[in-house]
């Protein structure tokens, strides 16, 4: 079963031409967990009618997590 996480991020200023989230990643706000990609969907909604969100200062990622590798049937 896929998992996601629904992350609240400030909005930083690039550092040069290129954003590397591995190596510095935007400041979380908040992280919330959902089991479904409709409850994440829903969250994200939420999360998107922020002032700060529509505003520019702060965005809104739904990342899945936890993903099964299907096996092919024999």
């Amino acid at each position: 079963m896929t998992r996601f996480l629904v992350v609240l991020t400030d909005v930083r200023p690039a550092d040069g031409p290129w954003r590397d989230e591995r190596t510095s990643p935007e400041r979380r706000r908040q992280v919330v967990g959902a089991s479904s990609r409709e409850a994440a969907d829903r969250i994200a909604g939420a999360f998107m009618a922020l002032g700060m969100v529509r505003a520019g200062r702060q965005r809104v990622k739904v990342i899945a997590v936890g993903r099964r590798l299907r096996h092919p049937a024999a």
